[in-house]
């Protein structure tokens, strides 16, 4: 539990950082709306087409008594947009992060500067530093997909689809938030993906306090666009924290071999 309340405690001293930095907070607005925009027009389209998509799916169920088709083809209606939302929540971070790469960097390295120290750098050139953005997100984007369609599979189990798969799914989507949020300054670290998903999975409570409640707000589209200066703002610091941990750990690790 204490890790979970220090994931949130990063979210909440990120938020703090951007208002207390009015500019920062002005420019990270800005990826935010434009990916909005784009997503909304694609919910409203979801919204509008979702029944005649389950329609199309489920011909087998044409013949169907009343209530019976109704109450089906109605939960898959309802499970298709859920889908179509989580999506959207787990994809809005990434397009926002991509289309808003250079600002967002920018404000990260000022959180890192206020905080102290130096500021790592890539030393990558723009371009390298988008594209490999944009590969690691598509990675992600599938990984999220496979656990998208498993969900959406156990959604037909009786009780457990309506009780325990909502709970894993906004873990899975608090997770990789937090993954693609964190990439900012953990790729200016020279963390590969791989790297970072393993640096996650060794600190998975702190991780899941930053991202479900940030997933969870997510889900209303205009409070995404409101706190994604402010994710950065966090997402940074959690990196921060983790990177420190690790070196902690190692050091540990390496005093204790040599003692051995």
């Amino acid at each position: 539990m204490r890790d979970l309340g220090a994931g949130l405690g990063f979210l909440i001293r990120g938020q703090r950082w951007v208002f207390g930095h009015g500019k920062w907070f002005g420019i990270g607005l800005l990826p935010g709306l434009i990916t909005l925009v784009l997503y909304a027009g694609a919910l409203v389209g979801l919204g509008y087409g979702a029944d005649d998509l389950v329609e199309w799916a489920t011909p087998f169920a044409d013949d169907w008594s009343s209530p019976w088709l109704g109450l089906l083809r109605n939960a898959l209606t309802a499970l298709v947009f859920v889908l179509g939302l989580f999506l959207a929540v787990i994809t809005f971070t990434a397009v926002t992060l991509l289309v808003g790469q250079p600002f967002y960097e920018s404000l990260s390295e000022e959180v890192e500067r206020t905080e102290g120290g130096t500021v790592p750098e890539s030393g990558l050139p723009l371009w390298r530093e988008l594209w490999i953005s944009a590969r690691d997100s598509v990675r992600i984007l599938v990984r999220v997909g496979l656990y998208a369609i498993l969900l959406f599979a156990l959604g037909f189990l009786p009780v457990v689809g309506q009780t325990v798969v909502p709970v894993l799914g906004f873990c899975v989507t608090g997770y990789f938030l937090a993954e693609e949020l964190t990439a900012v300054a953990l790729q200016r670290r020279g963390m590969v993906l791989k790297d970072r998903l393993a640096l996650l999975r060794g600190h998975r409570m702190r991780t899941l306090g930053f991202g479900v409640p940030l997933g969870l707000a997510f889900m209303l589209p205009f409070v995404a666009v409101f706190l994604m200066p402010g994710a950065v703002a966090g997402a940074t610091l959690l990196a921060r924290g983790l990177v420190g941990d690790a070196d902690a750990d190692d050091t540990s690790k390496g005093e204790t071999a040599a003692e051995g």
